[in-house]
């Protein structure tokens, strides 16, 4: 029987005939329907930091759905799970004072961050500074301006013109972006994203220096900095939001995905009091943007449970306190022909690429990397020319054993392709 669910960033003439079905979880396995077990490397999708199967998320966000499941937050409608985890967040913001725009998720955060970025400036009289800029390599989600700020070619193709007050620079040249300020007129720049690991474009580490520095070009030429934490906050570089580990403040960060864990869809953006003030402190100055979902009272009390745990547990200390040893259980790959780089060392991120001449040879080789691992109980994730690993916070040195053993087969087995 063929599927009707269309997955995302599926080939669906093959995935429909056969999807992989996961049953049940726990802690840092899935079983799928038959039963077999599999290590999740990648926290579902770089999300599930406190781990499969927490009772208390569940029993939070159940007690919240029989009470007030949902309700808008538009105008002054308001909810206490809503307040008291935006007052959770800004507490542990890198600024006193930031305010909590939340949405459902990171996509919608990006979008968020983005476009107030052009209304803070709008307000202030500045309105032609409408470009963003992004890096090459860069995946800020898949809704209209994310998708503008793809540094992943695929990411773009076939859909037509993208928003055009866009400009990418090289992934880790800081005085590229200086020089691009400088092209395009400090006037017209409202504001570069950044990911202080880049996730799903390779997983590529920060240089040295290099947030630090761009904050400090952002600073010089009036244009706002966006972090988007969105796979690096919530423990996994070993903050509550990333930034911190840099010693910067941005003007706004993107999060999502482990602020609840993934057990509940959300999403928001921290907003740093300099950009809120023209908003927070002028009447008529009104943002007008917000999902339906925005402050939804049951996803809230999840978030709320999550961060307890999250605390609670020493979790978010684990991204940092964990990195040098997922590194050394990937750096097994190095010797292998068909692998021509390991990268990881800040936070609880990896990734193995495979060489060109092996892709070349064979072109879905990433796929097949995949697959071997899998057979072997290890779920990894495919990027373009590489596999990435995210496992969850509660992970140990015995887990990470079991990857860096299917990961040393899964090569062997790739390497009689070559």
């Amino acid at each position: 029987m063929t599927s009707a669910f269309w997955h995302p960033f599926a080939d669906m003439s093959k995935v429909s005939k056969k999807p992989f079905m996961i049953e049940k979880s726990e802690d840092v396995y899935l079983w799928d329907k038959d039963g077999k077990r599999y290590l999740d490397a990648t926290a579902s999708l770089w999300y599930m930091n406190v781990g499969h199967g927490r009772k208390e998320i569940v029993d939070a966000a159940s007690k919240q759905a029989g009470k007030l499941p949902a309700y808008s937050t538009f105008g002054d409608f308001s909810n206490e799970p809503a307040e008291r985890l935006a007052e959770m967040l800004s507490e542990r913001a890198p600024e006193i004072g930031s305010k909590i725009f939340f949405v459902g998720g990171g996509g919608e955060a990006v979008e968020t961050a983005t476009k107030l970025a052009r209304r803070y400036f709008s307000v202030l009289g500045k309105p032609k500074k409408l470009y963003i800029i992004h890096r090459h390599h860069s995946y800020h989600g898949t809704n209209g301006l994310g998708t503008s700020l793809a540094g992943i070619p695929a990411n773009t193709a076939g859909f037509g013109p993208m928003v055009r007050e866009t400009e990418e620079v090289p992934t880790h040249d800081a005085e590229a972006l200086e020089a691009t300020i400088v092209r395009l007129g400090a006037e017209n720049v409202a504001a570069f994203i950044v990911e202080p690991v880049i996730g799903a474009g390779g997983v590529y580490p920060p240089q040295a220096g290099y947030i630090e520095a761009v904050s400090q070009i952002c600073a010089r030429h009036d244009v706002l900095l966006i972090v988007d934490a969105v796979i690096c906050g919530f423990g996994r570089l070993g903050g509550w939001f990333s930034p911190e580990r840099f010693g910067v403040k941005p003007d706004m960060i993107t999060f999502a995905k482990g602020v609840t864990s993934g057990y509940l869809p959300l999403g928001g953006v921290v907003v740093s009091p300099k950009v809120a003030s023209p908003f927070w402190e002028k009447s008529g100055n009104v943002f007008r943007h917000g999902p339906t979902y925005a402050g939804h009272p049951t996803c809230c009390a999840a978030g709320i449970a999550n961060i307890s745990i999250l605390e609670r547990e020493g979790l978010i200390e684990r991204g940092a306190q964990l990195e040098g040893e997922l590194l050394q259980a990937l750096q097994v790959a190095e010797s292998s022909e068909v692998v021509s780089e390991v990268r990881g060392g800040v936070g609880l991120l990896g990734a193995v690429e495979l060489s060109p001449a092996f892709l070349e040879a064979q072109p879905l080789g990433v796929g097949l990397l995949q697959d071997e691992m899998r057979s072997r109980g290890v779920i990894t994730r495919t990027l373009s020319t590489s596999i990435a690993f995210s496992p969850p916070l509660t992970i140990e040195k015995h887990h990470l054993d079991e990857v860096s053993e299917a990961l040393s087969d899964s090569l062997r087995s790739l390497e009689k392709l070559a």
